[in-house]
């Protein structure tokens, strides 16, 4: 007689509870190994994104109009000099030949002697960089402070004069230019009311008015998006359900609506961050920070190629990096998210 499971089709091909644990490791590793493939597939994009922009700007720089030797001999050069500094910068060769000293020299991470500082023109960023980071970093911290609870509270009260009044002026902070704002602080907080200091980095009370001025704009933007997404959570049916099941106004707000709204607030989070990298060189400029957004003002003033070429690179590795970093989050915020073959 056969068994109660002999040729059973139901029960044949059952997984008995011995075999059960055996199925999560398999699946947690082949998570892992999706994971891993799309950060080797995401670092591939960047690395290709970077050596095209590299080579845009490798190319740009020299159809721009001036001399490098000519802005490093001066107005009372010589031709003879202007021509011999030319040929100890290696500029009279074809532009062939200098792409690939340059690639050569990109790969062991040389780009060459800096025309200004007369030193290796990655190590004067790089002495530059801290700066910049945290002038971006100080900045997307106030931001992130502000604007999400600013965000949530238009929320709570759209459609009202008090969220009209928040609506102005936000409105009016993304319309401000940074060296305006920037202005007008020095002018208040530094001229008129001597709290802070106008330019350098002497003190830490030194980045509060450049931090101020960076992120007034993104204040403004950020805490517009956390409202739209928050406005839609609010009207949802988790929402509606989670309030006739009796969840406070609180818990449902900050633990339900506001993870359900942190991808695309992430996402733009990360984004503005990326862009301060390379966009805070006006604000460097009117404090007179020492970071790299004033270093590529004077890079192209003097058309200092290698000094430019270096402050891309790391600017545009950097990016490349929150943007990864951001994209790695996401799992954690929304578990439906999975990164990997064949997912969204």
């Amino acid at each position: 007689m056969r068994g109660p499971t002999d040729g059973d089709p139901v029960t044949a091909g059952m997984i008995t509870p011995a075999d059960a644990p055996a199925a999560e490791p398999a699946k947690t590793k082949s998570k892992s190994a999706g994971t891993a493939r799309y950060i080797v597939k995401r670092l591939g994009q960047s690395a290709l994104a970077i050596f095209l922009t590299l080579t845009t700007v490798f190319v740009l720089i020299r159809l721009a109009p001036g001399d490098p030797a000519y802005a490093m001999a001066g107005p009372l050069a010589s031709s003879e000099d202007i021509e011999r500094i030319r040929q100890s910068m290696g500029l009279d060769q074809s532009i062939i030949t200098q792409y690939l000293k340059y690639l050569q020299g990109l790969l062991q991470l040389d780009l060459g002697t800096s025309y200004s500082f007369q030193a290796p023109a990655f190590d004067v960023v790089l002495d530059r960089l801290p700066y910049t980071l945290t002038l971006t970093v100080a900045s997307i911290g106030l931001t992130t402070l502000l604007a999400i609870p600013l965000g949530v509270w238009m929320a709570r009260r759209a459609d009202t004069r008090r969220e009209l009044g928040a609506n102005v002026v936000t409105i009016a902070g993304q319309s401000m230019p940074d060296f305006w704002t920037g202005l007008m602080l020095i002018t208040i907080f530094a001229v008129v009311i001597p709290i802070f200091p106008a330019a350098g980095f002497a003190t830490w009370s030194s980045l509060v008015l450049p931090m101020v001025t960076v992120a007034i704009l993104q204040i403004a933007l950020i805490s517009r998006m956390v409202r739209r997404e928050m406005v839609g959570a609010f009207g949802s049916q988790y929402a509606t359900v989670a309030r006739a099941r009796g969840v406070s106004e609180r818990k449902l707000i900050w633990r339900y609506a506001l993870r359900n709204s942190s991808i695309p607030v992430l996402t733009a989070l990360g984004t503005r961050f990326a862009s301060m990298l390379n966009g805070v060189v006006v604000v460097e400029v009117v404090f007179a920070w020492p970071g790299v957004g004033s270093l590529v003002v004077r890079a192209l003033e003097t058309r200092d190629y290698p000094l430019i070429q270096a402050t891309v690179l790391v600017t545009a590795v950097l990016a490349v990096l929150v943007q990864l970093l951001v994209d790695l989050c996401y799992p954690l915020l929304d578990p439906r998210v999975r990164l990997g073959k064949g997912t969204s």
